[in-house]
């Protein structure tokens, strides 16, 4: 039977260090890191679970190895901490599930994702960075704009006051934004219309749409993003997330998600977030090559879900995906198309 360590970062791991609950948003729950495990066993393998990637360098320097390693981490230090154990997996000659440490490093960074985005022709919002406070003087888009830190997820620093109208409110937001994540600060021309996720699995000229969401605000909606408030605890007060796979808009959207996917370089599966311009022209966003993972919680296994998929058939198919790049890893296994 083969063996595949499971890395991950555990969130009440971080908050039992007396880290805050916006520090720890992007971080795992047991029960994720559970269903993971019980997903793998089912499919026939052998899991193990490692950890981190400080647990994991000690089991290496160690002496352990393992056949194959599912890499859910998110680190939490530098701007490339999403490509730290994909690179440590490299020098150890050790395969592993989902992106390699370029795309990781890639695409932790929006503005250098937009950039190669839009070079291969997938139309993204205009957009500038501030690395600076003297950079916003410098900023000429036209209001309004949206402001991100250029390297969180989970929708750390989206919230009511990232829409700006005009140059006070853009100053104001930039430098909250620069003082509180110590990172440069995305800015992007509004995109008024829908927003959609798109849930792709495969790699390359295999990568396939698992599915189309729309993210639909309620009553309870925080701001103009689908930022941290609005995706936590009690999101179903705030946003109703509808399965629009068969949808028209739905499906251009799809097609700009499963190119930029391809540009990038994704691996196996993940979620890419789409959004319109006031005429309805979808426009990537930005991508996430590790998406959530809870079941009946996270937007890919929402996805799934809407799709007529359990949470083992999503697992397979993101397994299926590494084994067409590993087959020897799975002799005898059937790999799904």
């Amino acid at each position: 039977m083969m063996r595949i360590g499971i890395c991950y970062d555990l969130k009440s791991d971080y908050l039992a260090q007396g880290y805050s609950e916006e520090d720890a948003a992007e971080f795992d729950a047991e029960v994720t890191i559970d269903a993971i495990f019980d997903a793998l066993a089912s499919l026939g393998w052998e899991p193990v679970k490692i950890g981190g990637i400080k647990k994991l360098a000690a089991a290496l320097v160690a002496g352990e190895r393992w056949d194959a390693v599912f890499n859910f981490c998110e680190g939490m230090y530098g701007l490339a901490r999403e490509a730290q154990v994909p690179t440590l997996l490299d020098a150890y000659r050790i395969p592993y599930v989902f992106s390699d440490a370029l795309t990781m490093a890639l695409t932790l960074d929006k503005a250098m994702t937009k950039h190669v985005v839009r070079s291969q022709g997938v139309p993204t919002a205009g957009f500038a960075l501030i690395e600076k406070p003297s950079d916003i003087a410098r900023i000429d888009l036209p209001f309004p704009l949206f402001l991100k830190p250029v390297a969180e997820g989970s929708g750390k620093g989206v919230n009511a006051k990232s829409k700006v109208s005009d140059k006070k409110a853009l100053a104001a937001t930039a430098k909250e934004l620069l003082r509180k994540f110590h990172q440069p600060v995305l800015v992007e021309t509004f995109l008024s219309g829908r927003e959609f996720t798109v849930g792709i699995t495969g790699t390359g000229e295999d990568a396939r749409v698992l599915g189309v969401t729309e993210i639909v605000p309620l009553a309870g909606w925080v701001g103009d993003g689908y930022g941290l408030e609005n995706k936590s605890e009690g999101w179903e007060e705030r946003v109703t997330i509808k399965s629009v796979t068969n949808l028209p808009e739905a499906k251009r959207a799809a097609a700009v998600a499963l190119a930029a996917w391809r540009a990038l370089r994704c691996r196996d599966g993940g979620r890419i977030d789409i959004r319109c311009d006031g005429n309805g022209k979808p426009h990537f966003i930005e991508v996430n090559p590790i998406a959530g993972m809870r079941p009946d919680h996270s937007d890919l296994c929402l996805i799934a879900n809407y799709e007529g998929l359990t949470y083992s058939e999503l697992i397979n198919r993101i397994m299926s995906s590494f084994l067409k790049r590993h087959p020897a890893l799975a002799p005898g296994r059937r790999v799904a198309a």
